[in-house]
């Protein structure tokens, strides 16, 4: 059986340690210290404290060698054989420069003396050469050894083999940043939250949706539009939340919409609480795809089809408005065909040839009145619904937009935030909303004015919307206020049938609402109309 090898501490080296711990120099790690001290001074029984010193350096479980201030190697431990290859009779007497290696950058050797040289402790990493050639990296400290005069007599060096937790550190670190780059480039928004919805990760669009918001955090945004708080009441793992689409204002004046969704995750707790006791902490990872695009590209569907709508409904209008104007005048003759035949039949006798054709050409105008009333197309019967004013105007506007740019007309809208709905008609009110900007931009067009603009505003009055249109055209004179409402009657010559208004106050009747025009306002012309909240008093037709 081998026998253990003997510690061979010369004196020179014992008086070297002994100074060391009695006056260490200036950042020596306490590790140092600590397992020295112990070896020294933990026990003083006399004959015993040498013996014990040296068997305790010999086995610790760091490479300790002892130098002169040349660094020649005076001592080496078992442990410095182990990690080096070289025994105790190979390096004694040897420089501690045969354990480096090209590889450590010649600053680092400068930046070690240049401390020693100080009488300043010296701890960081190189890379050694091993006696088979194998190269290993060092965690290093090297301090000094002063004698009671200050000057230095020796250096102490403790190294240690760390390859394996370098390449381990390493290998975790190429992960993180792998991971870390992955989550940076991906082309969507991800933030990962903690219980007190902290971000404690965020990638590159994050960041800059950050920034595009001049600084308010997203994250509570995308959360609460989740419903995300059961995290923070400490519920843990959280299923997959279905997308929910979120719009967010920028100071910019812009709009984005985001599709959003979040899913709840557990992390293993790394504080010293949990050392022991495995703890667990939930974490909450939001993704946001911004779908901006998307949802203009099916605005602009829906817009389209809603231009085509009311251009249907527009023609259907014109078409009933031309029909009745025909109706109308077909009527008025009829109506003086029906008063002759009223007055032959009262003086003739029966027989008389005139009354006769009078009564064929009135049964005739009558068919024929009744067969131009079937062409008449009808409106489309709708509910009572739930209806967004502030929607209606904002669609109309889109709508009319290419129309008030040729017109060089400056819209000024100021919808009520928050305007609740009413009960109504959608396509009629819509109708109706077109009806009065028509007539405004017509009137702006018209008028030739320098002032070229159309102010819309909405507001709640009691139980009442109010919708305020103001045009800067020519107005309306005080004595025509009321007739501009009747039907056919129009102040633009033969343009118009001179239905529009007349067509928009039978909408306002039939949501029990009023359509008037303020005699008071003397630049151009305001409507005001006010629909009522409750339908209570709606028409049903």
């Amino acid at each position: 059986m081998s026998q253990p090898r003997q510690p061979e501490f010369p004196q020179e080296a014992l008086e070297a340690v002994e100074r060391f711990l009695s006056a260490p120099a200036p950042g020596v790690p306490p590790a140092v210290l600590q397992l020295l001290g112990t070896a020294l001074h933990g026990n003083r029984r006399p004959g015993l404290m040498p013996r014990l010193f040296m068997e305790a350096v010999e086995q610790a479980p760091v490479a300790i060698s002892i130098t002169d201030t040349a660094a020649n190697i005076l001592y080496a431990n078992a442990a410095f054989t182990q990690v080096t290859g070289y025994t105790q009779g190979e390096v004694v007497g040897h420089n501690e420069s045969s354990l480096s290696d090209r590889s450590t950058p010649p600053i680092v050797y400068q930046t070690l003396w240049g401390r020693l040289l100080q009488q300043k402790s010296w701890n960081g990493m190189l890379v050694n050469r091993r006696k088979n050639g194998e190269r290993y990296v060092a965690e290093l400290t090297v301090a000094p050894v002063l004698d009671s005069a200050g000057t230095t007599t020796h250096y102490l060096g403790m190294h240690r083999d760390i390859t394996e937790m370098f390449q381990l550190q390493q290998d975790l670190q190429n992960q993180k940043e792998l991971i870390d780059s992955v989550v940076d480039v991906a082309p969507v928004v991800i933030a990962v939250l903690d219980a007190q919805g902290e971000a404690v990760l965020q990638n590159r669009a994050y960041r800059r949706l950050l920034f595009d918001l001049g600084g308010r955090d997203p994250a509570p945004l995308l959360r609460g539009v989740l419903g995300g708080d059961t995290l923070a009441a400490g519920s843990g793992e959280d299923a997959p939340r279905a997308a929910r689409e979120l719009r967010l204002d920028f100071p910019d004046g812009s709009t984005r919409w985001f599709a959003c969704q979040a899913s709840g995750f557990r992390a293993r707790d790394g504080s010293a609480d949990a050392y022991f006791t495995a703890r667990e902490v939930p974490y909450l990872l939001l993704v946001a795809h911004e779908v901006t695009e998307i949802k203009r590209q099916q605005e602009e569907v829906r817009m389209n089809a809603l231009r085509a709508l009311m251009a249907e409904e527009a023609l259907g209008r014109g078409l009933r408005e031309t029909l009745s104007g025909a109706l109308h005048q077909m009527q008025r003759p009829l109506n003086l065909l029906n008063a002759a035949v009223g007055m032959l039949e009262r003086r003739s006798d029966g027989d008389d040839s005139l009354l006769s054709v009078l009564c064929q050409v009135r049964d005739e105008g009558r068919a024929a009145l009744e067969t131009l009333s079937a062409c008449v197309p009808q409106e489309v019967q709708e509910p009572l619904l739930p209806v967004n004013l502030n929607q209606l105007i904002h669609e109309v506007l889109l709508v009319s937009t290419p129309r008030l740019l040729a017109e060089s007309i400056v819209i000024d809208w100021q919808p009520q935030a928050d305007l609740p709905s009413c009960n109504g008609r959608e396509r009629r009110l819509r109708n109706l909303i077109k009806q009065l900007v028509d007539n405004a931009i017509e009137a702006v067009a018209d008028g030739g004015g320098a002032r070229r603009e159309l102010h819309i505003a909405s507001r709640i009055e009691g139980d009442f919307i109010v919708v305020q249109f103001e045009d800067s055209g020519p107005g309306i004179a005080p004595d025509l206020r009321f007739r501009v409402f009747e039907p056919f009657y129009t102040t633009k010559g033969g343009k118009h049938a001179g239905m529009g208004l007349a067509i928009a106050q039978d909408v306002v009747n039939q949501h029990a609402g009023t359509l008037e025009i303020d005699p008071a306002y003397r630049d151009g012309c305001r409507i005001c109309l006010r629909i009522p909240l409750s339908s209570d008093n709606a028409q049903e037709r």
